[in-house]
């Protein structure tokens, strides 16, 4: 307990930059991500091995979306192991920094899980409509077609936030860091991954779930087309 009491009083120092972090990512899903890594560091886990931790408790849920009938109760597991994979997202990267700072191997292996996992939870989504459509009320193929809308918009908007934190300069060194804005953290809740997570929760509710996870998906289109304006004008204005 002393490692971990130790570890979490040197993660409160080394914190990322809440700008343009949703209030769900900067005081729920960080915070539970200071306590995991905490705790890995107790344990001698490696930043890698909570990635592939994350993956586990991710992919399980994925899977479960695709194969099980759906219920109430499988709605309560998988928001749950949605967002303990969250969590553990978030725990690696403050682990590495815990431990002196990450690898390019540790970071590729991170963005590499994250978009498998956003391009897996989607695609079963739409196995799952197609499985179960009387639950679903998806009996029209035209339902099939929203998970596939909706990891697309979640996969540019993943790829092209990576690219565009890759392309940008980076701040000069000792440069102070930009105050977040609370209504940016606000608007930006729709399309955060840990608020995604909740609608999982309606899967016994059958229809009521496929209208909340296409009303997500139309908000996640929508901020997609606004973020790639943003992105480009940002980078319109870089020195080639």
């Amino acid at each position: 307990m002393a490692r971990v009491g130790t570890a979490l009083r040197e993660l409160r120092g080394a914190q990322k930059s809440a700008k343009g972090v949703s209030l769900y990512s900067r005081f729920v899903n960080r915070p539970a991500g200071r306590y995991l890594a905490a705790v890995s560091y107790a344990l001698g886990l490696t930043p890698n091995q909570v990635t592939l931790v994350s993956a586990a408790f991710s992919f399980a849920a994925v899977a479960a979306v695709a194969l099980a009938a759906p219920s109430w109760g499988l709605g309560v597991a998988v928001w749950a192991a949605l967002a303990v994979g969250f969590a553990f997202d978030s725990a690696d990267g403050q682990l590495a920094r815990l431990r002196g700072g990450g690898s390019a191997a540790g970071e590729w292996l991170d963005h590499v899980v994250d978009c498998a996992k956003l391009t897996a939870l989607h695609t079963c989504v739409l196995i799952a409509f197609y499985r179960f459509p009387e639950a679903y009320g998806t009996g029209g193929e035209g339902w099939l077609l929203v998970p596939l809308g909706f990891q697309f918009a979640s996969v540019v908007t993943f790829f092209g936030g990576l690219l565009t934190e890759k392309l940008k300069p980076k701040p000069a060194p000792g440069s102070p860091a930009a105050a977040p804005s609370t209504v940016r953290a606000v608007a930006l809740l729709p399309v955060d991954y840990g608020v995604f997570c909740l609608v999982f929760l309606a899967l016994g509710g059958g229809e009521l779930f496929r209208w909340a996870y296409a009303g997500l998906g139309a908000v996640a289109a929508l901020f997609l087309v606004a973020f790639l304006a943003k992105w480009f004008r940002e980078l319109s204005a870089v020195p080639r």
